[in-house]
C-alpha cells in the first residue's frame, strides 16, 4: 500500500501560550514523531523522508508559529507542493481567551514572542491573531484551552487523532453534541438547534438515560415532529456534504445542540454518526457536555 495514503501528516500551530507543547506531547504518546519549530519550508523535505521508508510511527506531528519569518508565505507554498502529490496535511489550531493567556503569561513570566518595549502582551496577543487568522480558517480542529486542563486536551486530542480509520484523505466530518446552556462550540460550521423536540429530561424514567439509549431515541423520533425531523436532516446533510467536498472543503463540524446535551442532540448525533459513515464518509463525534446535562 501507498505509504501517502496511511501516513498521517498533522500540524499543530496556534496561538502563543495556548497548549501547543503539550498538544505535541499527546502525539508523541500516540506514536508521531514530533518536531517542535520546523520551518514551514521544510515540511516537505521531512514528508518525503518518512514516505521513503518503512516507518514504525504512525504519522508526523510538527509544531510550527509565526516566529519563523515569512511563515505564511512558506506555509502556503508547502501546502500546495504537498497536495501535488497526493497528501494533504491536518491542521490543529489551538487557542484560548485573552484572559486565559495573560493569566498563563503572568504565572510563566515569560514574554509573548511578538511583545516588545512598544507593543504590550494584550496588544501583542491582538495581532498574533490576526496574523494566524487565515491559518485558523483552514483547520481541521480548533481547540479553545481556556478552560481546559491538561487531561482535557489530551482527551480532545486523542478522541479525534487516535483511531487509524480516520487517517485517510477526502472530507472528514466531526459530529459534536452539546448543550446550548454550556455555549455553541466555537469550531462549528454547521449548527442545529433541537429543543423544538420533546424534552426527555421531565419524563421520569428517562431522566437518568441518555441519547445513547434506544428508549430516549425512540422517544424523541418515533413520533412528529421528531419522526420527519430526522428524515429531513439526514437528507439534508446527505445533499450538502457533496457540495461541500466538491469545493474542496477537508474538513466540517456539524454540531447538534438542546438545553443540556445528554439526550437529544446525544440521540440525532449518534444517528448522524451512523448514516455518514454508512454512506463512506470518514466520521469522529464528540458528546461535549454528556457528562454535564
Amino acid at each position: 500500500m501507498d505509504m501517502s495514503e496511511t501516513f498521517s501528516v498533522v500540524v499543530v500551530t496556534g496561538l502563543s501560550g495556548s497548549g501547543k507543547s503539550t498538544a505535541l506531547n499527546v502525539f508523541e504518546d500516540l506514536g508521531y514523531f514530533c518536531v517542535d519549530g520546523l520551518p514551514a519550508a521544510m515540511l516537505p523535505k521531512l514528508v518525503a523522508l518518512f514516505l521513503g521508508k518503512d516507518s514504525k510511527h504512525r504519522g508526523l506531528a510538527l509544531g510550527m508559529d509565526l516566529r519563523q519569518e515569512d511563515f505564511l508565505d512558506q506555509w502556503n507554498e508547502a501546502v500546495q507542493e504537498l497536495s501535488t502529490r497526493g497528501i494533504f496535511v491536518r491542521v490543529l489550531f489551538v487557542e484560548a481567551k485573552d484572559t486565559a493567556l495573560m493569566r498563563r503569561y503572568a504565572t510563566t513570566r515569560r514574554p509573548h514572542p511578538l511583545e516588545s518595549a512598544s507593543l504590550g502582551l494584550e496588544q501583542a496577543l491582538n495581532r498574533e491573531r490576526a496574523m494566524l487568522a487565515p491559518l485558523r480558517k483552514d483547520a481541521e480542529l480548533v481547540i479553545d484551552t481556556s478552560e481546559y486542563s491538561i487531561h482535557d486536551l489530551r482527551r480532545m486530542i486523542q478522541e479525534r487523532f487516535a483511531a487509524a480509520e480516520h487517517q485517510g484523505q477526502g472530507m472528514r466530518v466531526h459530529v459534536l453534541s452539546f448543550g446550548f446552556k454550556y455555549g455553541v462550540p466555537a469550531e462549528a460550521d454547521l449548527v442545529f438547534d433541537l429543543r423544538f423536540l420533546p424534552n426527555p429530561y421531565f419524563v421520569p424514567e428517562l431522566k437518568a438515560l441518555s441519547g445513547k439509549d434506544q428508549a430516549v431515541a425512540d422517544y424523541v423520533f418515533s413520533v412528529e415532529p421528531g419522526l420527519t425531523f430526522k428524515g429531513k436532516l439526514l437528507e439534508f446533510l446527505l445533499y450538502l456534504l457533496p457540495l461541500y467536498a466538491a469545493e474542496g472543503r477537508y474538513r466540517i463540524a456539524l454540531a447538534i445542540g438542546c438545553t443540556g446535551g445528554r439526550h437529544r442532540s446525544v440521540a440525532m448525533a449518534e444517528l448522524v454518526l451512523a448514516t455518514l459513515r454508512d454512506s463512506g464518509y470518514s466520521v469522529t463525534i464528540e458528546h461535549r457536555h454528556f457528562d454535564l446535562g
